[in-house]
């Protein structure tokens, strides 16, 4: 019957660890731990008749299992975790170097279309077979071509240059009050010749408001600049574990002495516009102010 009674005890403690175990996740290992330790406290009390016990170095071994799978699965989900930062980052980088590709094509074109324009304008004033007004209109016509020109191959200069710079990009701080609370900024890094594109995906319908910005930074070595400034912010960070969520709980003028020290002296705008934000909170004020007074009618003349 002692044996029966251990061999039951044995199986039912075996059962409640392996259930545990089969259970355990990143974030709920305390709580298993307690389910563990409960289920040893109440099976032992079950064999105090027969002094049956479950040893206590029985009971820290499988506390140590549990222990030893939720390490293995925190492994698991961080390289998880570090797989989706690189496939995030790979098209993240795919779509910069669209853009340049793209810009780069566009200058090209704007180019030909202001180089043959500007030929055949120039071939005119040459010809010199215009009245007085006609050749002045030339002149201007001229000099309106050469100007954007200009820019168009300044354009195309830029876009060979930033592709050919394949750390260059934008630092960028930005706040959402509505979504996050103050006090709270986001600073991450994108290689998009517009980085205000970037901040639009990011105040697309997974949050309430958008996003404002206090701080667009470019810089030839980007990634480096963004890292520096998420090391020197570590403590700070809104979530502890997933390093892919870029936001810290700091002040401006801290994200800018720290940017002026790293990077040099950049334009910072201190306060967050939040207008939609703050639209929707002076709505609803409103709404609350008028449904008390309309309360107050109604129990005014009751009265």
């Amino acid at each position: 019957m002692v044996k029966q009674q251990a061999k039951l005890m044995l199986r039912a403690f075996n059962g409640e660890c392996d259930a545990a175990i089969a259970k355990v996740r990143y974030d709920n290992v305390i709580k298993l731990e307690e389910r563990v330790s409960k289920a040893y406290r109440d099976i032992n009390k079950l064999g105090e008749v027969q002094q049956v016990f479950i040893s206590a170095r029985y009971h820290d071994l499988k506390l140590a299992e549990l222990h030893l799978v939720h390490e293995h699965r925190e492994k698991v989900q961080e390289e998880k975790d570090q797989q989706r930062r690189i496939r995030d980052q790979m098209r993240e980088e795919q779509r910069a170097e669209e853009e340049l590709a793209r810009a780069r094509a566009e200058a090209e074109k704007e180019e030909a279309q202001k180089t043959a324009a500007l030929e055949n304008a120039r071939a005119k004033l040459a010809a010199d077979v215009a009245t007085g007004e006609q050749h002045d209109r030339l002149e201007a016509l001229v000099t309106r071509l050469e100007t954007e020109l200009k820019d168009a191959l300044d354009r195309k200069a830029k876009a060979i240059a930033r592709a050919q710079l394949t750390k260059s990009g934008h630092v960028y701080v930005l706040s959402n009050v509505g979504s996050f609370g103050e006090g709270v900024y986001k600073i991450g890094m994108t290689r998009r010749l517009d980085p205000f594109e970037r901040v639009d995906e990011l105040g697309d319908a997974s949050v309430p408001f958008p996003f404002d910005v206090h701080a667009i930074i470019f810089c030839e070595d980007a990634p480096t600049l963004e890292n520096r400034l998420h090391q020197a912010f570590a403590s700070r960070r809104v979530n502890g574990v997933n390093l892919r969520k870029e936001y810290f709980r700091v002040t401006l003028d801290e994200i800018r002495g720290e940017v002026q020290k790293l990077h040099g002296l950049v334009s910072f705008t201190l306060s967050a516009e939040a207008e939609e934000y703050r639209k929707s909170m002076a709505a609803a004020t409103a709404i609350r102010e008028a449904a008390t007074a309309a309360t107050a009618q109604t129990v005014g003349a009751s009265a």
